[in-house]
């Protein structure tokens, strides 16, 4: 005990102690006020989702039913994630226009705030892929070039090779990229909406996915240094066009060198027709 008083005597013991009282009024300050936070975000989002909840049924329900579990006008969205909300309501491909038709983009009838709202709410309901962050799908982080490649083994198909849409089978098209954001495009990779097939995070990873986004988006500023793009479509069309005007061209030329060179029938005194002996 002796030791110990001897210890105590000591001025460093003092500021010992009185840093050791900070860092305990510290931690204690620290933990109250994380319980506060996470409190105030837990209430934060229970709104958004009430309210979320609120809009679906006023605006959604007729469809999808009251507890999104789908009628036989439309179908569940338990499952579907807030990514595929985000995707067709931001797009204005929800609410649908007309029934049983294939969606196409429109006019947006939501703001981002309800959009994310009725998002939250479908996505409370269970499974589904999120809504991709800012940074998830800035392009500044992708690589045109290997885009491209990846674009071309993936999209170009049903796109065409700059994103300009093309026809597929029974009536359907597949939509052009020129005005999707980058949110929109990754959005929709990763839900596969109407006939396109889900690029999960297995199949296409998120640098893979914003890879593909860069080069969509530089594909917009590109200049055109031939003139007349064509859709970006490639040379082989470039150059079938090209064939097919120059030979129209040229045989409307030789019909109409031959016209002008073709002599007039002799005609008697009379105008009539006369016969060649």
């Amino acid at each position: 005990m002796s030791w110990i008083n001897a210890r105590r005597r000591r001025p460093v013991a003092g500021y010992a102690a009185l840093l050791l009282g900070l860092v305990v009024v510290a931690l204690v300050y620290g933990s109250l006020t994380s319980r506060g936070g996470v409190s105030q975000a837990a209430v934060g989002a229970q709104q958004d989702i009430k309210a979320g909840k609120d809009l679906f049924q006023a605006t959604c329900s007729s469809c999808h039913g009251l507890e999104a579990q789908g009628t036989s006008q439309g179908p569940s969205l338990i499952g579907a994630g807030a990514a595929a909300v985000y995707f067709q309501m931001s797009t204005g491909r929800m609410p649908a226009k007309e029934v049983g038709a294939e969606n196409e983009r429109g006019p947006v009838t939501f703001t981002r705030r309800q959009i994310e709202d009725i998002a939250g709410y479908v996505d409370s309901l269970g499974g589904g892929p999120a809504i991709p962050t800012a940074e998830q799908v800035d392009p500044r982080k992708g690589d045109p070039g290997v885009g491209e490649e990846l674009f071309s083994a993936n999209c170009a198909q049903c796109h065409g090779f700059a994103g300009a849409g093309g026809a597929l089978t029974y009536g359907k098209d597949a939509p052009p990229l020129t005005r999707a954001t980058p949110t929109q495009i990754y959005t929709a990779m990763l839900t596969g909406p109407e006939a396109m097939p889900v690029f999960a995070d297995g199949a296409l990873s998120p640098q893979a996915k914003r890879d593909i986004i860069a080069y969509i988006t530089q594909t917009r500023v590109e200049p055109n240094p031939g003139g007349f793009s064509l859709g970006r479509t490639g040379p082989v069309t470039e150059g079938l066009v090209i064939f097919l005007g120059g030979m129209g061209f040229l045989v409307l030329i030789s019909m109409w060198i031959t016209v002008k060179r073709r002599d007039p029938k002799p005609t008697g005194p009379t105008g009539t027709e006369q016969k060649q002996p």
